[in-house]
């Protein structure tokens, strides 16, 4: 079994003071969406090069520092507001850092596939995991782990009330270019989040999807329902059998569905029909629209707060395991049109009006994304991007069970033909899920009837 060999942690602080007077920074209502109250961990690795002999460590713990300058609000720490709606706020004063972790390992990135299996065990040691207050405390803790093969993993923990991924991509390749010898970096980060996605005055929720979607119930916290145990696993689809099903959904429809939209269609229902939900219950879809230039006006390059909104589907569990899977997929893709400004707003509205009051999508929530095209090959701190990029978070949207479309690595030959599926479920229903995904991975003649 693989395991880090040492590790020491060393608080990275900005290179020169990037304030003089301490003070409290607001976050949007984007930010402080409950579902959002979480740390979300993943990592990027890099293989060594001919080119490149320098300690990866030294590179980015010097590059970070520098960024730092830029995006300090990162070293600081997250806090309730003393108002009435106890919304968070990230409190920045002098002397505060980044956690970065320095680790080795005496073997291998190919002993260990370039960890292209997410769900391996052993990836879980190279991305730090804070409990929720240390998540508070730091809400970005980076850990840098050199293999003896001199590639490298950069592990991140990043509190999602700071940013989500396109966000944290911003960061990074701040980070990234400085690494490489940049003087300054390219894109300045932007704040201003109260102003750029503030409530409107007076607040209004004039979308009636925020309400068909989302609940008020105090006390509910999403991420600490028990669903029994849960595991994660990984399944492959080819290419050859993907395009097979949609050509299906398509001759019995007429429609052209994307993979996001087919292939979510058919995981939903599977997942859903897998885990014996009983027929009455009302099931959701949930994912996120980037809004960045949906919104009028729209933000700005350097924006780095959370910049998506979620979009539900919601069904009852008997019409989602009987109605035909394209009619699912329709549903999918008509959702995404719902999703204005009117819609952004009105959800931004609603979180001001009843944050208090415990905002919530409900139980029976699956959270699905796509990671295939987010741009992560950017981040390139000097030895090229990262052959691997994985995903480690177990809640997302509101969802317990979270469901990622994943490309392989790039470091492995020979598997450049479709792409993975990570997917979160309890242990009870993983052997009929397990079945259902087979006819992705299989070379059968044409798609069963029956499906």
């Amino acid at each position: 079994m693989q395991m880090i060999k040492s590790s020491e942690s060393t608080l990275i602080f900005p290179s020169r003071p990037p304030f003089l007077h301490d003070h409290a920074l607001p976050l949007s209502h984007l930010d402080t969406d409950r579902n959002l109250h979480l740390t979300f961990r993943y990592l990027r690795a890099y293989v060594a090069t001919a080119t490149t002999s320098h300690d990866p460590f030294l590179v980015i713990s010097s590059s970070l520092s520098e960024a730092l300058v830029h995006y300090y609000p990162l070293a600081g720490t997250l806090r309730r507001r003393k108002s009435e709606d106890r919304r968070l706020e990230i409190w920045c004063e002098a002397g505060q850092g980044v956690p970065l972790v320095r680790a080795t390992v005496d073997f291998t990135l190919d002993s260990v596939n370039y960890l292209d299996d997410p769900a391996s065990h052993f990836v879980e040691q190279l991305v730090p995991d804070p409990e929720p207050e240390e998540g508070m405390e730091h809400p970005c803790m980076l850990q840098v782990t050199v293999f003896k093969c001199g590639g490298f993993t950069l592990g991140a923990a990043m509190h999602h009330s700071l940013c989500d991924g396109m966000g944290g991509t911003l960061f990074f390749n701040a980070v990234a270019e400085l690494a490489r010898g940049a003087t300054r970096i390219t894109v300045e980060p932007v704040w201003n989040r109260e102003r750029l996605l503030g409530p409107r005055d007076p607040p209004r929720v004039d979308s009636g999807l925020i309400r068909e979607f989302l609940r008020l119930e105090k006390g509910f916290l999403p991420y600490e329902q028990d669903i029994g145990g849960v595991v994660r696993e990984c399944f492959h689809v080819r290419d050859e059998c993907l395009d097979k099903f949609k050509r299906s959904l398509f001759d019995q429809s007429g429609f052209n569905f994307t993979t996001f939209e087919a292939l979510g269609a058919y995981i939903w229902r599977s997942k859903v029909r897998a885990s014996g939900v009983q027929a009455h219950e009302k099931v959701k879809f949930a994912y996120s629209i980037n809004i960045r230039r949906l919104v009028k006006p729209s933000l700005p390059a350097g924006y780095w707060g959370n910049g998506c909104v979620p979009m539900y589907v919601q069904l009852s569990a008997k019409d989602l395991i009987e109605e035909p899977i394209w009619e699912t997929a329709e549903l999918i893709k008509k959702s995404k049109s719902n999703v204005t400004d009117e819609y952004v707003r009105s959800f931004i509205d609603y979180q001001m009006l009843h944050f208090a009051d415990g905002i919530t999508a409900g139980k029976g929530v699956s959270g699905f994304t796509d990671w295939r095209h987010l741009g992560h090959s950017t981040v390139d701190f000097g030895w090229g991007g990262p052959v691997t990029v994985l995903p480690l978070g177990r809640n997302l949207l509101g969802s317990v069970e979270p469901c990622f479309f994943l490309p392989y690595s790039t470091a492995i030959a020979g598997k450049k033909e479709g792409f993975k599926v990570l997917v979160t479920l309890t242990e009870a229903a993983l052997p009929a899920f397990r079945e259902d995904m087979q006819v992705f991975a299989s070379s059968q003649d044409q798609w069963p009837s029956h499906l």
